[in-house]
């Protein structure tokens, strides 16, 4: 109807679906487009308020509110709905349109130069590829990724359709295709630069960070000055433990232009790293001085665990985060944020409100699945047997460089890590991938339904197989070291592959760091991590990986007896000579006292704890948990009787 110019029945026909549906997104849509044809801006722009609200990441609804806003001649709000709407959706060309023409009469030639390159990227596009983006950044990725299929059935090498399947890839994490399709494209066409920033992003996010780091140089050199290449090119000297190259970039980027809270967030991250904490609190307070409403800058301040917030500041945070306009990403950080805030005023019922809001809407948007990990951590157990362990050839590489920590996050990993690389013969590095990766590619690509390839694949290794998995873990982590003999990997779902490090690395040693059932738990929940662990946004959820976990690591202590040192954080806290002596003697490392002062260690600590484990041991946070258990039920009940253990 709207098509055919028939706006009355249009509009009538949109009523009567909100009659029986008062939160019908699609019909509150076009009940607005036919009041803006109507001309009745305000009447159009209070049906896309109620919209947004319900939908705040809709950016077709916002670029509805810009053709309203220039309707009524605020051409201030235009700007600024228009810009939200090209922010969630970039294949908008109406927006970029007009954005082009409102900066260019207000006088910003920049800002309308980059609308314009914009609109010419999508005019030259094929309309389906248009369509294609404009769904993916709607969320509608069945029916992108059916067109993008379709399109490139008929055009093969068209390496936008596979920079946009890639993007695909991504948002359903098969980040194996994404990286393969996107190295097809630079194939193709080398000169692609957005293939290659995607390229990039997607590196990153399997961790190969050494690799994103040289592709990230060839964008730069290809282009100097570009922003979006220089800090990608910054990042990821960040994250092969090159800080002083990515601050040196940050500095340079914001002394040419200090209003861009990305790079303030970023270089924040950067000098939380390094332990300037009162250099990364400034410059989280500088994002948010430039985007007020910027999520991730309060959970940046709220996750450096000593930080205090003001009541203005936490009144901001309350105003923004109950906001209809505010983003979904930007919400539940606020959420995260508000809870520790309230936490630190001992306002346990409106911190845990909030806690609890943020881990609902952070799983919401996630694809855990309790029953497909419980069948992963089973799988462990059924295959790796004592004898199945044993049949296997003893090949592995003899060195005895690694230290793996695992166990749950917030389980005091991040302390003992601190007192081993306080030792002069041990390096601390970061939750490195590789074990991962490697139980990843063994399990190959497969269908849901299909058996896991992996562990029982290890019985058809040969002895040099085996022998080259553990020399491939010591190769492609050498990255993060620089000279000592000895180096720790604290990633915590490395418990899931004792059973493959036993084989590929014999002599390396394995510490589960453990805590207190529900004051671990409670922690991961009160945490909103950077990547991974989406089994902590639920109480239940969580209270069920635990057990999993139990039951694994008694596994594997039985079957590899003597191969496991577990360390109880309480145990640390009361005790601290007492375990470091234990912790040490169990790695065959001469005690040295700096392992006491591990407080006094300068070194990069990237987790949540990095400021906690720069200060002396304290007791406080033992005992945290209890504040809340009110509202803990869900979570003793999934523990059982591990609860109280």
């Amino acid at each position: 109807m709207l098509q055919a110019g028939n706006l009355t029945a249009a509009i009538r026909a949109a009523k009567t679906r909100l009659e029986a549906n008062p939160e019908d997104t699609d019909a509150l849509y076009a009940a607005a487009v036919c009041q803006r044809y109507l001309k009745e801006p305000v009447a159009a722009l209070n049906t896309l308020q109620y919209l947004v609200t319900l939908r705040p990441e809709y950016g077709r609804a916002w670029q509805e509110c810009g053709h309203s806003q220039r309707l009524r001649g605020d051409s201030a709000a235009a700007v600024a709905a228009y810009e939200q709407a090209v922010t969630l959706n970039p294949a908008l060309p109406a927006s970029w349109e007009a954005l082009r023409d409102l900066r260019r009469a207000a006088g910003d030639t920049r800002g309308a130069a980059l609308a314009e390159g914009q609109l010419q990227r999508l005019t030259v596009l094929p309309p389906e590829l248009v369509s294609v983006d404009s769904m993916l950044h709607e969320g509608k990725l069945l029916k992108a990724e059916r067109l993008c299929r379709a399109w490139l059935q008929k055009h093969p090498k068209d390496v936008e359709a596979m920079r946009l399947l890639a993007q695909l890839g991504m948002r359903y994490y098969v980040l194996d295709d994404a990286e393969f399709l996107l190295e097809s494209a630079l194939e193709f066409e080398p000169d692609f630069r957005l293939a290659r920033y995607d390229y990039v992003q997607v590196l990153h996010k399997r961790q190969k960070f050494a690799k994103a780091l040289e592709q990230a140089g060839l964008l730069r050199a290809a282009d100097p000055g570009n922003v979006s290449f220089e800090m990608a090119y910054a990042n990821e000297s960040l994250a092969v433990g090159e800080f002083a190259t990515a601050l040196q970039i940050y500095d340079e980027l914001l002394s040419v232009d200090p209003q861009q809270p990305n790079v303030h967030l970023v270089r924040g991250h950067a000098l939380k790293t390094v332990g300037r904490q009162d250099e990364a609190i400034e410059a989280y307070t500088a994002a948010i001085e430039q985007r007020p409403g910027f999520g991730d800058a309060y959970w940046s301040l709220a996750n450096l665990k000593t930080f205090r917030f003001a009541t203005p500041q936490l009144e901001q945070m309350q105003q923004v985060e109950a906001r209809p306009g505010t983003g979904l990403i930007d919400r539940y950080r606020l959420c995260f944020a508000l809870g520790k805030a309230f936490e630190d005023r001992e306002c346990y019922a409106e911190s845990f409100d909030y806690y609890e809001r943020g881990n609902a809407l952070k799983k919401a948007e996630l694809r855990y699945s309790a029953d497909r990990m419980d069948k992963e951590l089973a799988n462990q157990k059924t295959v790796c047997t004592a004898e199945f362990l044993e049949a296997l050839p003893q090949s592995g590489n003899p060195a005895s460089d690694p230290i793996f920590i695992v166990g749950l996050p917030r389980a005091g990993s991040t302390l003992l890590e601190q007192i081993l690389a306080s030792h002069s013969q041990v390096e601390g590095t970061l939750e490195l991938p590789n074990i991962l990766a490697i139980a990843h590619r063994l399990n190959g690509r497969r269908r849901k339904l299909e058996h896991a390839r992996y562990p029982g694949i290890l019985n058809e290794l040969s002895a040099e197989a085996i022998r080259e998995l553990g020399d491939e873990y010591l190769r492609e982590t050498q990255i993060y070291r620089s000279g000592a003999p000895r180096f720790t990997d604290k990633m915590p779902n490395n418990f899931r592959h004792i059973g493959l490090i036993s084989q590929i690395l014999p002599n390396a040693k394995i510490i589960d760091a453990r805590r207190h059932p529900m004051a671990c738990c409670f922690s991961g929940f009160k945490q909103l991590f950077a990547e991974g662990q989406e089994f902590s946004y639920g109480l239940e959820d969580i209270g069920r990986y635990y057990r999993g976990y139990v039951e694994l690591m008694a596994h594997w202590e039985n079957v590899l007896p003597g191969r496991i040192l577990r360390v109880q954080y309480e145990d640390v806290v009361s005790d601290l000579e007492t375990q470091v002596r234990r912790l040490l003697e169990f790695c065959e490392l001469d005690f040295e006292p700096a392992c006491l002062d591990f407080h006094a260690t300068e070194r990069a600590v990237r987790t949540a704890s990095s400021e906690q484990v720069r200060q002396p041991i304290y007791l406080q946070g033992l005992e945290q948990w209890r504040h809340y258990e009110p509202w803990l039920g869900p979570l003793q009940d999934s523990l059982g009787a591990l609860a109280n253990a």
